[in-house]
């Protein structure tokens, strides 16, 4: 059915199926993240850094799958992608039952890692490609949605889940979801661009179109990186416990609000309205976790981050899959991920430095003044650009699927 209104419809089959797919993704990444590192700790003896290393594999893994996830979902089709790297998923979810040593525990952190990438690409793909190019941004905030519900759930089910059971209950439950997120996919009528082969070329993996934003989403993630990585650390070590475990419930709760209508200002006003909003909101949560003394600053920080960063992934997003012609979607979605994942799985090593040196106040005023930074960035490469002020879009036609 072609849609020909001036608001097309956007909430379809299609996009409901993605954004469960895609939800339920996310919940086995932020269920298995929280607790991974001290799941190798007290099941193998696993060293603060090993422990470290066996959450972050799961980032190496998918850092790596972005180089050619892109390639793959445009060569070989959404649907078909993200129903043989959900299959994969569902086995590498199993795997974790019977990884009784910290190489295998890796190694299985590691192909999950790599096949979440290729399956992320896939259904945010699937759910670009039914989203009307006039409400580009409001679709892509919607169907952000997902991610930052499961943010917000994610860690604290996992850290309940051992506390009142065990780290099989974990792995019950991720399984449960891997097999529900395969189910749902299966349901996905997604009309697929024609295929051109995909031949291997550095645009197929690093698209030129999307690289410059993905720089300056590359700094947002280093941003990112020091608030998940050790905002737990730096709470107990300031005696501001009680203000981190609210923390991501303020960034999820205003999040959730704000997606509601900015991916609408965005649409309507053009990128910078958003983005420069948001990177300054995003540094004043970095400044407010420097500066904290008590609990409740903990918790506006919190506030103003998910102002900043929980508004700039679906901008971004937005910005990047405009940029590219819809058969070069895929690798426009896995390139600016790339860089993303680049900044918040890397991070966390020049930080760690950071903090010996300097301590953790000093790193949060540093990534303040980093994510500053990281607007005039975005200044160059894409905020004095035409596009940048207006999201202007030539007609396209949607189908209902």
């Amino acid at each position: 059915m072609t849609t020909t209104s001036s608001r097309p419809r956007l909430i379809t089959s299609t996009f409901a199926f993605a954004w469960l797919v895609n939800f339920a993704q996310f919940m086995v990444f932020y269920l298995l993240v929280t607790i991974m590192a001290l799941y190798a700790a007290q099941q193998f003896g696993a060293s603060e850094t090993a422990g470290g290393f066996a959450s972050s594999a799961f980032v190496v893994g998918a850092t790596a799958a972005r180089l050619f996830s892109g390639m793959l979902v445009d060569a070989i089709g959404r649907k078909k992608s993200l129903i043989i790297s959900l299959i994969v998923i569902v086995l590498a979810c199993l795997a974790y039952f019977p990884a009784h040593s910290l190489v295998l525990l890796i190694l299985v952190r590691i192909v999950h890692g790599a096949f979440y990438a290729i399956a992320s690409t896939a259904v945010m793909a699937v759910a670009q490609s039914v989203i009307p190019a006039t409400r580009r941004a409001e679709g892509t905030g919607y169907f952000a949605l997902g991610t930052t519900l499961s943010a917000a759930l994610g860690p604290a089910a996992g850290l309940a889940l051992t506390h009142k059971w065990s780290y099989t209950a974990v792995f019950d439950i991720v399984t449960a979801l891997a097999v529900l997120a395969f189910a749902f996919a299966l349901f996905i009528r997604n009309p697929e661009e024609a295929h051109h082969g995909g031949g291997r070329s550095l645009r197929s993996m690093i698209h030129p179109h999307v690289a410059p934003i993905g720089v300056f989403m590359l700094l947002i993630g280093v941003g990112y990186a020091g608030v998940i990585t050790y905002i737990n650390a730096y709470s107990r070590a300031n005696g501001l416990e009680a203000g981190a475990s609210l923390f991501f419930i303020a960034y999820a709760a205003i999040s959730l609000v704000m997606r509601l209508f900015l991916g609408r200002v965005q649409d309507r006003n053009g990128d910078n309205v958003v983005i420069y909003s948001a990177v300054v909101t995003f540094a004043i949560g970095l400044a407010l976790l420097a500066a904290a003394s008590t609990n409740w600053m903990v918790v506006v920080a919190g506030l103003f981050v998910g102002l900043g960063y929980g508004s700039l992934l679906p901008a971004a997003q937005a910005i990047a899959v405009r940029l590219v012609p819809t058969k070069e979607m895929g690798a426009g979605i896995s390139t600016l991920f790339l860089f993303l994942d680049v900044g918040v799985g890397f991070g966390p090593i020049a930080l760690g430095m950071l903090i010996t040196a300097s301590g953790y106040k000093t790193m949060y005023w540093v990534l303040s003044g980093l994510v500053i930074v990281s607007g005039v960035v975005y200044l160059f490469v894409h905020g004095s650009s035409d596009r940048s002020r207006a999201t202007t879009h030539a007609p396209e036609v949607h189908l209902e699927a």
